[in-house]
């Protein structure tokens, strides 16, 4: 089974903005979903080059120099019954690695204890300023995977959110930014959105499990749109807590976000998201 989704995300900030918002919402996300041995590991997180990188996109270009991160995702409760009551115990753990060369990024989740080369989820990123999401092909994909691409558009204001995943503290049509003055987002908030910018998110993912590939199709699926809406959601709402940080802010957020994960894990309760 290989799925070819390409989730676009159209965002009120400009593309620099974007960088820092998604830096740190992922270090905040990343605790609010450690704990009692579940949750986030930081194994590396340095800069890399173009050399050390050694990957092309679809059309031929080098991947160019950034910042390369690995990280552990301890799972458990974060997968759906079916697979933990089928999997062997300490299976549960996938790896990610990611090559961010802003305003691209690549990042590769494995299980390589387990499924091997029977399991991959690709995640490639494009950024790109004043775009509301029409590029036909950003990633330059060839004509065989760009006839198998589904498009999927995310509205981070009109979208339904589950009940567990509702955050009224989190809910662009109530937020307001006190240092931006952007927000409350309207029903046609798009139209008049500036600055603005779009995501794309080109999922790419390859499974092979017998008598499993139609539940984990659908899981995935429905998966990968919740974790992108939840979190973009997020970037949003947090604006005030992210807008004016440098790129060493970053750095020294991620850096002490690393060492509170390896206590969370070991000493906190399971907390976050859930798969049922």
């Amino acid at each position: 089974m290989v799925l070819i989704k390409e989730f676009r995300i159209v965002l009120p900030m400009t593309v620099e903005e974007y960088q820092v918002a998604q830096l740190y919402s992922v270090a905040e996300a990343s605790k609010n979903e450690t704990g009692g041995g579940e949750g986030i590991e930081v194994i590396h997180n340095e800069p890399y080059t173009q050399e050390e990188c050694g990957q092309s996109m679809y059309d031929g270009t080098q991947i160019k120099d950034g910042q390369y991160t690995h990280k552990i995702f301890h799972l458990a409760s974060k997968v759906p019954a079916f697979i933990r009551w089928l999997a062997p115990k300490g299976s549960l753990e996938v790896h990610e690695k990611a090559w961010n060369a802003y305003p691209f990024c690549r990042t590769v989740v494995t299980n390589p204890d387990y499924m091997r080369e029977n399991f991959e989820i690709k995640i490639e990123s494009w950024h790109i300023a004043d775009d509301m999401g029409e590029l036909e092909n950003v990633h330059k994909l060839p004509p065989e995977l760009l006839a198998k691409r589904e498009v999927i558009r995310i509205d981070i204001a009109n979208d339904p959110v589950g009940n567990k995943d509702y955050k009224r503290e989190e809910d662009p049509k109530l937020f307001h930014s006190e240092k931006t003055g952007r927000g409350p987002l309207t029903n046609d908030w798009k139209k008049a959105a500036r600055p603005v910018m779009c995501a794309y998110k080109l999922v790419t993912v390859k499974f092979k499990w017998f008598g499993l590939q139609n539940r984990v199709e659908k899981f995935i699926q429905t998966g990968e749109r919740r974790i992108f809406t939840n979190f973009h959601r997020q970037v949003f709402c947090w604006i005030d807590k992210w807008y004016g940080l440098s790129m060493k802010d970053i750095r020294d957020i991620e850096d002490k976000t690393k060492h509170e994960l390896d206590k969370k894990r070991q000493d906190g309760e399971v907390c976050g998201t859930t798969a049922d």
